[in-house]
């Protein structure tokens, strides 16, 4: 297997093969030599039946190399990482190979090698729930049902999430992590302005007012109320959270209050302008792990990375905290936003059935516990994985940001919509123009609507 990337991670592990003696019994005999013979049948039968196990240890024993589609590994691929050094340990035999691409160019990266139809990579940890939906039409994913009906998986653990990732009633991938919305603050710069924190039960436009109260400084020394990331999500999102609406829609039109309002942030100089971040490459992790900003809007899996950013010295010790993301003054609180990451199999791998097996160990439940020490969230959700999350070293002993991670309704930030890409595509290069203001609103309204109307054929 050619492999753009080798993590060849040799584990040193002794195998301890337990092999049960059977035993045997026998009538009592009066006979020196029946009783001897007796003995040296037992001995060989036990003999027999020993040799048997340990062949059957050795033979069912997985070897071999797997190669995994990542992005971020090395910078922040905790989750990765975990799974990938785990499942060495748990199977010496078997070498995991990542093959690692930039967050930004992943889904272009993986959609050209998935083109050239090789067998690298055979798992596939897929960003993007909608590209799922593009590679199976392609033919380009192994189905799985025939794995999950022979080894009798219960699909329940995953509450739902199993058959919501089922595309026309086929299984292509298992959810790997779920994630969704929450904002990080900064306490210390909180405190520093003499505001409250954040609460659970915050609207919009109580958090606009915060991001205001919360800017201060000049140049190079300006902290930002928030930062919100140049993704198209970091606006959409909060449109759609009310759960009335989806990204591919006939009209646009309730995408206006949420552009105008962060566009007021950005005016305001409340946030960073769009422009900057994108022109300068800056990411929200080094915003906020920097303390330039105050508040951030971002997924779950952050809490990791963050937690381990402190605790490795990457940045500066602060104080920080969790609360659940803003909801719409037309809902109550615990209205989110997120995506389940999913993993699949490549139709073209040359190894299905140690595919499988990886893809199994890595939404397993055990998988689940050993992320949830890390911070992780995972397909499988339990009050034990949550508690081991909030008990992590470095996570607020707060008890409110633990709270934050609950949630009464959860929408999907993307539709499983086949054209969902290619909507994206539009939504993308519109909300560029918008946050460059080189279009107003309603012109990148209007351009929304008639283009994702060709494209679904409205």
């Amino acid at each position: 297997m050619k492999m753009k990337k080798m993590i060849a991670v040799l584990l040193a592990s002794m195998m301890i093969v337990s092999l049960a003696a059977c035993g045997s019994s026998s009538s009592e005999s009066s006979s020196t030599e029946t009783t001897t013979e007796t003995t040296k049948e037992t001995e060989s039968t036990e003999t027999q039946d020993t040799s048997q196990a340990a062949e059957t240890e050795e033979s069912t024993e997985l070897t071999g190399e797997v190669s995994i589609s990542t992005w971020g590994y090395d910078t922040s691929g905790v989750a990765f990482q975990t799974i990938v050094n785990a499942y060495m340990e748990k199977n010496p035999g078997v070498t995991v190979n990542v093959i690692d691409y930039t967050s930004d160019d992943y889904n272009t990266s993986l959609g050209v090698a998935m083109a050239a139809a090789t067998s690298d990579p055979d798992v596939i940890f897929i960003k993007d729930a909608g590209t799922l939906l593009t590679m199976a039409d392609k033919n380009q994913l192994l189905p799985i049902d025939d794995y999950i009906a022979a080894d009798a998986l219960d699909l329940s653990v995953y509450s739902g999430g199993a058959e919501l990732l089922q595309y026309n009633g086929v299984s292509y991938a298992l959810p790997f992590r779920n994630d969704w919305y929450v904002l990080y603050y900064n306490k210390d710069l909180f405190d520093a302005a003499g505001v409250e924190y954040p609460s659970n039960d915050m609207t919009w436009e109580e958090y606009y007012e915060l991001a205001a109260q919360l800017t201060s400084g000049e140049g190079t020394e300006k902290v930002y109320g928030t930062h919100h990331h140049k993704w198209e999500a970091l606006v959409s999102a909060w449109a759609v959270q009310d759960g009335e609406h989806t990204v591919v829609a006939e009209d646009y039109s309730f995408y206006k209050e949420w552009y105008e309002n962060t566009l007021a942030l950005q005016d305001n100089g409340y946030m960073m302008d769009y422009a900057t971040i994108t022109t300068s490459n800056i990411g929200y992790a080094d915003m906020f792990e920097n303390q330039q900003c105050a508040m951030l809007p971002m997924g779950t899996y952050f809490m990791a990375s963050l937690i381990s950013a402190i605790a490795n010295g990457e940045c500066d010790d602060f104080n920080w905290g969790i609360a659940a993301i803003p909801h719409p003054s037309t809902t109550g609180a615990g209205y989110t936003v997120g995506a389940y990451t999913p993993v699949a199999i490549s139709a073209y791998t040359d190894v299905p059935d140690l595919a499988w097996d990886f893809v199994k160990f890595a939404t397993s439940e055990e998988a689940a516990a050993l992320l949830g020490e890390q911070g992780v969230l995972t397909g499988i959700q339990t009050t034990e994985s949550m508690a081991a999350i909030a008990s992590l070293d470095g996570f607020p002993q707060d008890g409110t940001s633990e709270e934050a991670l609950s949630y009464t309704h959860f929408v999907f930030d993307r539709p499983l919509d086949p054209d969902i890409e290619e909507v994206r595509t539009v939504l993308n290069e519109v909300h560029e123009l918008i946050m460059i203001e080189s279009y107003s609103v309603d012109d990148g309204i209007a351009e929304l609507n008639e283009r994702v109307a060709e494209i679904k054929g409205w």
